[in-house]
């Protein structure tokens, strides 16, 4: 008798929200804490980085790439912008606002980056380079299927 393989109903697995959730508290608490002397969160240091690789960046692509609401990314700029980290102005043309660097950001992000670095080479060295990047792999893909199936149906953006 040939025994047939029958895949698990999804909704017996664990939640993947709640157990993705779960792990990136984790993992940023340890780099909160990493960058605790810095006074500088990871989600302040990877917006810092996000907006220096691109020079200047306007607030809605900023919001794209980091897959934040807009609201949720104006919360965490507001504080950046008062202690002189970014500036936010109007575009050339149209309603858009552009984000940059300002040179106390730079000094920011520059003073963070060796916190960063060590926290970053004691997780992935405890974890495995090979199978890290096999992970990040596979988050970037959920991350992009996640993103689509939550789109809303019309297409439009969000």
């Amino acid at each position: 008798m040939m025994h047939v393989h029958h895949p698990p109903d999804p909704t017996a697995l664990a939640c993947a929200s709640t157990t993705l959730r779960s792990a990136a508290r984790a993992v940023s608490r340890g780099y909160d804490a990493a960058l605790a002397d810095d006074d500088l969160t990871v989600n302040q240091f990877a917006i810092l980085r996000r907006i220096s690789r691109a020079g200047e960046l306007q607030l809605s692509r900023l919001a794209e790439r980091l897959i934040m609401d807009r609201t949720t990314l104006y919360r965490a700029l507001e504080p950046m912008t008062r202690a002189g980290w970014v500036s936010i102005e109007a575009a050339p043309r149209g309603r858009a606002r552009i984000v940059r660097l300002t040179p106390d950001g730079v000094r920011r992000m520059a003073d963070g980056t060796p916190a960063w670095e060590a926290a970053q080479t004691r997780l992935i060295d405890a974890f495995g380079v090979e199978r890290w990047q096999e992970l990040h792999a596979e988050l970037r893909a959920l991350t992009y299927l996640a993103d689509r199936l939550g789109a809303p149906a019309d297409g439009t953006a969000r």
